[in-house]
């Protein structure tokens, strides 16, 4: 081989090496990192983490992922998301830089998914271009408006004497097995025309619970305009933590681009439970019933976060419907008194009502909207305005006519009258009623046409009056499109309501 040949070979080995060198990147990666020093109960500690946030996820090396709750001076607490059965101690733990966010958007109506929004019905990935953070500071005083526009539940018991407002925050509160789901399932099926979208977040519940509640609802038409988000029993206290907050982000998606949404949490009682599981694993100090000093913070900042925003951000809103269990209808225990504090008023269910077939089962004395009356409709006003007071002076005179051996005419009316009143405020389950059926009903029985109907056929008198208005069609669609009770239709209803009874008394008497 020649010197001029060898030469060559050498200049260009030495080109490929430097052109091989300078692709290299010499400049050293800084990579926050750590290590899992204790592991237990969906709870880690790790050192070593460094410039690190609250609700950061980190990503341990197994590709696990979890959340950091604990910022110490040396140490950081991570509690358990996903995977945790893949997690060691000694494992390097990596922080992401990024606070926990869920995808948001309408492909999410219409599907069962965890806290993490990752689908749990078997149809697929979730379709979204668009992530919100799950936690997030309430919207402001100066960009919200006052609640002026009613969400109808089509229960009557409910619009009547507790009527809500969107935006408001309404408890549903009552002992367990009382038909606390049931009243937020209706609310949901009567949102079908109205352009609400629903959110309902199960929290501890069955799985099985939740299964049938998407078959029903899929079977109601209600699916399509509804997202539930599921952290059942079996799923980590984390999950059931985050899932409130998870099922708000979607809600306020739709507020902030100006729509309406209702999002129902079933229930907080359980949603605390796993917030104390998760402070006292991460030992945080107790307080009351072993509940960290936070536990109202934790329900005011997700509470706080229904809106009616105003008309320069597009007017959307987002109605809350939180869901307490109670023990022995004990309302004044901590977790109760902390959530009716924070509502616009609680609808309070009694377990004897329940069992005497009173459904729903709403004790009207202890049930309140404080801002919902601003809401309802003039029609309602109008006939409902006495109905409450009706029923607690029944109230009062049935305990009384138990003592007393003979009553006056008077009192025998009231009591009549007020056996009917309750008979018109049942309502079977999947049965909701539009706003202008039940202003024809509760007008009818507050003006004693009912008084010579026997109690067991006022709800086939019910049945038969709405069908007879709709052929009739005009008092319905009056009441309906103005949302007022104005004189003439007034007098087209007890025109009405004279012919109906007769041929009704005639019909059952013949």
């Amino acid at each position: 081989m020649s010197p001029h040949s060898s030469a060559t070979i050498v200049d260009t080995l030495i080109k490929n090496l430097e052109q091989e060198i300078a692709k290299v990147d010499t400049t050293p990666e800084r990579v926050n990192a750590g290590t899992v020093v204790y592991l237990g109960d969906g709870i880690a500690r790790v050192t070593g983490l460094s410039r690190i946030a609250y609700n950061e996820v980190v990503e341990f090396a197994s590709g696990a992922k979890w959340i950091a709750l604990n910022l110490e001076e040396y140490s950081v607490w991570v509690v358990v998301l996903t995977q945790f059965d893949t997690v060691q101690e000694g494992m390097v733990v990596t922080a992401t830089g990024k606070i926990l966010e869920v995808p948001v958007g309408s492909g999410l109506l219409g599907r069962v998914v965890n806290a993490l929004w990752e689908p749990l019905d078997g149809l697929g990935p979730i379709k979204s271009t668009e992530s919100y953070p799950v936690e997030r500071v309430a919207t402001g005083v100066m960009s919200r408006k006052w609640v002026h526009e009613p969400l109808s539940t089509g229960i009557k018991a409910i619009d009547a004497l507790v009527p809500i407002g969107r935006w408001q925050r309404e408890l549903i509160i009552g002992d367990r097995q009382t038909g606390k789901t049931q009243i937020a399932i209706d609310t949901i099926l009567n949102q079908k025309w109205s352009g609400v979208q629903c959110i309902y977040v199960a929290i501890g519940q069955k799985d099985s619970k939740i299964v049938a509640l998407a078959e029903e609802l899929k079977k109601l038409g209600a699916m399509e305009y509804t997202t539930i988000v599921s952290a059942g029993a079996s799923s980590p206290a984390a999950m059931q933590w985050l899932a409130p907050y998870a099922g708000c982000a979607i809600g306020e998606y739709f507020m902030m681009n100006g729509q309406h949404a209702l999002i129902i949490y079933d229930d907080l009682t359980k949603h605390a439970n796993a917030y104390r599981e998760m402070s006292l694993l991460l030992r945080r100090p107790p307080g009351r019933e072993a509940y960290p000093g936070d536990v109202f913070y934790l329900h005011s900042r997700l509470l706080e976060r229904s809106a009616k925003l105003n008309d320069a951000l597009g007017a959307g809103s987002m109605t809350a419907l939180p869901i307490i269990e109670t023990q022995w209808g004990d309302i004044s225990s901590y977790i109760p008194t902390n959530v009716i504090s924070i509502t616009d008023g609680q609808i309070f269910l009694e377990s004897g009502l329940f069992n005497a077939w009173v459904k729903p089962a709403i004790n009207v004395g202890f049930s309140v909207s404080r801002v919902g009356w601003s809401a309802q409709t003039k029609a309602m006003k109008k006939n409902a305005g006495s109905l409450k007071l009706t029923l607690a002076q029944y109230r009062e005179l049935e305990a009384f006519s138990q003592f007393a051996s003979d009553l006056d005419a008077d009192t025998k009316q009231q009591l009549e009258r007020g056996k009917r009143m309750i008979e018109v405020l049942k309502q079977g389950i999947y049965s909701p009623i539009p706003f202008e059926k039940q202003v024809t009903i509760i007008f009818a029985a507050s003006n004693g046409y009912l008084d010579g109907i026997a109690v067991d056929e006022v709800q086939k008198f019910e049945k038969d009056l709405y069908v007879s208005l709709e052929r009739e069609g005009q008092i319905l669609n009056t009441i309906r499109t103005t949302g007022d009770f104005v004189d003439e239709t007034k007098q087209a209803l007890i025109q009405f309501l004279d012919n109906f009874v007769t041929l009704f008394e005639k019909n059952t008497h013949s």
